[in-house]
């Protein structure tokens, strides 16, 4: 007798097909949660509009002066 004489599956694996064997409607389901979010059509347009208006964030983020005020040697 082979040592392996038995095609092994893991607890998870078996676990998932008890749940599609519970649930065939599951796949579909995904499928249609993961068109909701994520499966769009690109608009290249609005996507450059929002590229071109972004604006660059300061080095130091909690620096309250305009990056472009001269900064002076005198302690505040």
């Amino acid at each position: 007798m082979p040592l392996f004489w038995k095609p092994y599956t893991s607890d998870v694996s078996s676990f998932i097909q008890e749940l599609k064997d519970k649930k065939p409607t599951l796949e579909a389901e995904q499928r249609a949660g993961r068109a909701l979010l994520w499966d769009r059509a690109v608009d290249r347009r609005a996507q450059k509009s929002w590229a071109e208006a972004r604006v660059a964030q300061q080095p130091y983020v909690y620096h309250s002066g305009h990056p472009t005020e001269a900064k002076s040697d005198e302690p505040a």
